[in-house]
């Protein structure tokens, strides 16, 4: 029986909420956003906020945080803290630090398809940016 390992080789995390609207809705974008993100870091891996919340050692890892305050616990917490670089008032919000030893972003929207569009505009806008923080 091979000897199970607790180590996590990725590059960047992708972190939705554990709640069952996003489980049904950020997850698929977390996914996407994951292709999009191993073709410049490599391994990217997607998972809750309770267990990124939970794991010391994932916290060191370059994150982006997908879904509203209300179903993911990371995004909560980023809401006040990361500044803004794209926000469409009332509709959606894409959050980013990237001077940090380990870059930090957050995307959400007020209902599901306004947080597809806050990571499609994550992509597009911040993704090199963010990517370039990671890998520089």
């Amino acid at each position: 029986m091979p000897e199970h390992q607790d180590r996590l080789d990725a590059s960047a995390l992708i972190v939705t909420g554990a709640h069952l609207l996003a489980e049904v809705h950020d997850r698929p974008w977390a996914y996407w956003l994951a292709e999009r993100l191993r073709a410049a870091l490599g391994e990217v891996v997607v998972c809750s906020d309770l267990w990124y919340l939970n794991r010391d050692e994932l916290r060191g890892l370059p994150v982006v945080s997908i879904g509203a305050p209300g179903v993911n616990a990371l995004s909560a917490y980023f809401a006040s803290r990361l500044p803004s670089v794209l926000a469409v008032e009332g509709v959606m919000v894409v959050q980013m630090a990237t001077e940090l030893d380990a870059p930090q972003a957050c995307c959400w929207g007020r209902d599901e398809e306004a947080t597809g569009a806050a990571v499609q505009a994550f992509a597009e806008r911040h993704l090199e940016a963010f990517v370039d923080a990671v890998a520089p």
